[in-house]
């Protein structure tokens, strides 16, 4: 994505956001200055993508504590904790958000009541920092992996929009370009919400990397007519055993590439694990609107009154994951071990 295009930005006591849910078709930025509308936004992913939810959720926060008007400072934190709640209510799977909730409410600390509310401005410009230089590293080091010729198959959105930094998985791709390397992309459309179709091929035109989109159903069939050199995706939360929770269909590709021989990373910052919980069948599993599964942006594809699963994530556990890339380093296992060191 073009650095002059911010899909999240500061600017005087107010939050800049790209809406992702009108991508292609139209670049529309919205300025929110209360609390509530930055929760919507997350809610109805117009923003979306772990790192990009918590930076958005640190931002929001606060804007919810600039609108709170109390001087009392005992007041002002049981307001601004009603403005922490909001928040982690949002959505339960990107373990980011929580992270973020958690940093915010220590960070809420000064002698009076301006004083806490510029350390939390603060804070959450240090935490969209760190984003940034956490994605970028990562995306050097895992640039390693990718050698000169390959194709890359990679699952839903991971990119600098899902970030507000300089991606994930596709800035592992992106990186082994600017090293030089020729490679070219397959990306799944990735239903219901067509996040790759949407927004991964479109971030790729954007860095002239060649791309060709097939539907979710189509990547057994590439790679085992042996199109695919290895796989890459983002992750929402990493278990402290390495099971990894991401986009729904991303099991289905982790087990299609260990039968065909493919390599599998996970690309993801230190943030997205959560040592708290064992094993990935801990992890919660949001579970969102039937419409988005009948419908086709408004566009009704089903018999009215269907019943509808949409599961938004599933876990792929740590014995299909070739690597998980991280800023501190690459892992190969044994991943309870190394996460460990890395995440503590």
């Amino acid at each position: 994505m073009p650095m002059r295009l911010k899909a999240i930005e500061w600017l005087d006591n107010k939050l800049r956001m790209l809406d992702q849910s009108k991508l292609p078709q139209e670049q529309s930025f919205t300025d929110l200055i209360n609390y509530q509308d930055v929760a919507l936004a997350i809610r109805e992913m117009r923003v979306r993508g772990a790192p990009a939810i918590g930076i958005a959720a640190a931002y929001g926060i606060a804007l919810g504590a600039q609108g709170i008007t109390t001087a009392n400072k005992d007041e002002f934190l049981v307001q601004l904790n009603q403005v922490l709640q909001t928040f982690a209510a949002t959505r339960p799977t990107a373990v980011n958000l929580f992270h973020t909730v958690t940093r915010m409410k220590k960070a809420a600390i000064g002698n009076n009541v301006p004083e806490i509310k510029r350390a939390l401005i603060a804070e959450a410009k240090q935490i969209h920092t760190e984003e940034l230089e956490a994605t970028k590293r990562l995306s050097y080091l895992g640039a390693e992996l990718i050698q000169d010729g390959y194709t890359i198959l990679t699952h839903c959105n991971a990119g600098p929009l899902a970030t507000a930094g300089y991606g994930t998985a596709l800035g592992v791709i992106k990186a082994a370009r600017e090293q030089g390397k020729r490679i070219s992309v397959i990306a799944t459309e990735t239903r219901p919400l067509l996040q790759g179709a949407r927004l991964t091929v479109w971030e790729l035109k954007q860095e002239n990397i060649p791309v060709t989109l097939i539907t979710d159903s189509m990547a057994g069939y590439f790679m085992n007519q042996g199109k695919i050199d290895c796989v890459i995706v983002g992750a929402d939360r990493i278990a402290a055993n390495g099971d990894v929770a991401n986009k729904i269909g991303t099991y289905t590709l982790a087990v299609l590439a260990k039968e065909n021989s493919i390599p599998f990373y996970v690309a993801a910052p230190t943030n997205t694990i959560d040592l708290s919980l064992a094993s990935g069948d801990k992890i919660p599993i949001e579970e969102r609107n039937p419409q988005e599964v009948t419908h086709i942006q408004g566009v009704p594809i089903a018999p009215e009154g269907t019943k509808v699963a949409n599961p938004a994530f599933d876990i792929t556990p740590y014995n299909y994951i070739s690597a998980i890339i991280t800023e501190k380093g690459i892992i190969k296992g044994p991943y309870r071990k190394e996460l460990m060191k890395i995440a503590t």
